[in-house]
């Protein structure tokens, strides 16, 4: 189910789905005049290295445009900064009926939306029921509603959900609540009206729109009448550079004051420097190795041109034990990040799942040879392996051609798989190409990554027979094609057990059957290495606390607590200020933006998408 340069876990993001990253552009960087309200701290320019899709919430799936969604539009609950647990938002309470399957939500009184109008339990049932009844909407978020089975508002602060079923995420629902009055003479919400300020500007977030310029910028100001209180910064800025380079000179000339998704050398060049503070904290990503198995739609029609050799397991298997991850940890991360297992992260320990000694594949060429040669794949004079029927084994790669990860797994990959008899074509290409390509199914192998949620529920669904899109291309946020009886059976069981201990096997269950049938490699984990100019700020609210993430969070503490220097921070973590986040800044520009995104997971960035 984060975020600048990822993720929520939900919109996704790991190929130009990453989320991280933006659909992207090639311009050169161009440097700005710093405003003199930035100079005085009251701006927040947070430097922008990935895509903007949507600003429409029904359908943004790059990591940025859920951030956008974040600051402008409330939930009805969001994850607490300190350990990302489920706090009142726009919901000051919820209360489950005896058998689990009716919600009660108390709405929030005296909120208003920034034109004036009250927001009511009303607002919440229309965005709810128009996810119900119209597919465009289930674009982003769509997992959270398809247990729904009906959605209402007996008056103006109550909001009644009945589900089919149990559903256990029901207080972490990461859906935006859009104004009723706006969003429903919208007939089609994949129209581009639906991305101007005049439907998206209207908010009652810690946040409101004001300007938009793709590929450049996005300005927000603060919402003075946020029900938790107005931010100590008067301004939002989110600035688009070409990439975390361009972004790191801006932030050593004072041009911006906040940037992440850094790699480890640039992380490391950034420890001491004057006025510059950095901060490392464990991430909520994964990052991985996605194989074309045959991928199809919900209808089980094949999809793109994937090598078919693919479809065999016993390729996959011998790939897999030819992929050393602790190498990748050690030598592209610098050990800044932890071996992947499954695809709930670390940080999230009651859900993480590492396989057992007997369930691990592990690094070994020679086991990898061995797996090729009984399967019948005979190595030729050249040393390049040959299908039983002659064709021989050739796999292309890709990945964002703009990021210093992805050319050092590329380039590793290639020589593992070298030394197991695969010819290893490398085409790293920009943002934008590299989501159609996924979308598509246009590749063999792919680098990509996803932002995840506290709850589990969503980074699961990305891997069910239902989040493959339909044969028109619509709906549809799967991550991996992955289709399969006994996943989606574990699946529904977690999200139906109400015994923690019980749910949290389910969960792991599910994914050691992923990991088993090798449709991805999850290679690892990146910690979230972020900077900001202490000389402008005194602080951000991070999450988890202590040692958390600024921005890389599932919600808006970040932004909403930018505290400027010489002031005190006083966030609430748990009912308190927003995270802002946002970047105008000086010597950027562009880069990006992607256009619309057709399903909820391919049209992110690898590893922007959330």
């Amino acid at each position: 189910m984060g975020w600048f340069s990822v993720q929520f876990q939900r919109r996704s993001g790991r190929f130009a789905r990453v989320g991280a990253v933006f659909a992207a552009a090639t311009l050169a960087a161009i440097p700005l005049a710093v405003p003199a309200q930035a100079q005085q701290g009251k701006v927040l320019r947070v430097a922008l290295t990935t895509g903007i899709d949507h600003l429409n919430p029904f359908t943004a799936a790059l990591s940025a445009s859920t951030q956008i969604g974040r600051f402008t539009f409330e939930f009805l609950t969001i994850p607490n900064a300190e350990k990302a647990e489920a706090s009142p938002a726009l919901a000051e309470s919820w209360t489950p009926s005896a058998d689990k399957l009716t919600w009660t939500f108390k709405i929030r009184s005296g909120v208003k939306w920034s034109d004036g109008k009250p927001v009511t339990a009303k607002d919440a049932a229309f965005t709810f029921n128009r996810m119900l009844t119209d597919e465009n909407a289930r674009t982003a978020n769509g997992n959270y509603v398809a247990n729904f089975e009906t959605v209402t508002a007996p008056d103006d602060t109550t909001l009644v959900i009945k589900t089919k079923a149990v559903q256990v995420n029901m207080n972490l629902l990461d859906v935006p609540i859009v104004p009723e009055h706006i969003w429903a003479p919208i007939k089609d919400l994949k129209a581009p009206s639906t991305d101007t300020l005049a439907v998206s500007g209207v908010s009652d977030g810690p946040f409101q729109l004001t300007e938009y310029k793709p590929n450049e910028y996005v300005k927000f100001k603060a919402n003075k009448d946020y029900w938790r209180g107005a931010p100590k910064i008067d301004e939002l800025q989110l600035l688009v550079f070409k990439d975390t380079e361009a972004a790191v000179n801006a932030l050593k000339q004072g041009e911006v004051d906040v940037i992440n998704r850094l790699n480890p050398n640039q992380f490391e060049a950034l420890k001491g420097q004057q006025g510059i503070t950095t901060n490392a904290a464990p991430g909520r990503r994964y990052d991985e190795l996605s194989i074309n198995f045959g991928v199809t739609d919900n209808a089980n029609n094949p999809i793109g041109d994937g090598n078919p050799v693919l479809k065999d397991i016993n390729v996959r298997k011998a790939i897999t034990q030819a992929v050393d991850t602790q190498a990748i940890v050690d030598k592209v991360l610098k050990g800044l990040g932890q071996v992947g297992g499954g695809v709930v992260p670390a940080i999230y320990a009651d859900y993480h799942w590492d396989p057992s000694d007997s369930e691990k594949v592990k690094f070994d060429l020679a086991a990898a040879n061995t797996t090729l040669e009984q399967a019948g794949y005979r190595k030729g004079p050249d040393g390049v392996r040959t299908a039983p029927g002659g064709a021989k084994l050739e796999l292309r790669l890709t990945g964002h051609a703009n990021r210093s990860y992805d050319q050092g797994v590329a380039q590793y990959v290639t020589g593992w798989l070298k030394d197991i008899g695969i010819t290893v074509k490398q085409d790293l290409v920009s943002d934008d190409e590299l989501s159609d390509r996924t979308q598509a199914g246009k590749y063999d192998l792919a680098i990509g990554g996803y932002g995840t949620n506290p709850d589990p529920d969503y980074a699961l669904s990305l891997h069910t027979c239902g989040a493959r899109p339909a044969p028109d291309g619509k709906g549809g946020s799967t991550d991996t094609f992955f289709c399969d009886a006994a996943y989606d059976e574990l699946y529904k069981k977690q999200l139906t057990e109400t015994d923690d201990t019980k749910r949290a096997e389910y969960v792991k269950q599910a994914q050691a059957r992923l990991y088993s049938q090798f449709p991805t490699i999850v290679l690892d984990y990146q910690n979230a290495l972020e900077a900001y100019r202490s000389d402008k700020f005194a602080g951000f609210t991070t999450q988890p606390q202590p040692k958390g993430a600024i921005l890389e969070q599932t919600g808006y503490w970040g932004v909403y607590g930018a505290t400027p220097a010489g002031t005190t921070n006083t966030a609430d973590s748990g009912s308190g200020n927003t995270v802002l986040w946002i970047v105008i800044g000086a010597v950027v520009v562009v880069v990006l933006v992607g256009g619309g995104i057709a399903l909820g997971r391919r049209g992110k960035t690898s590893e922007d998408r959330e």
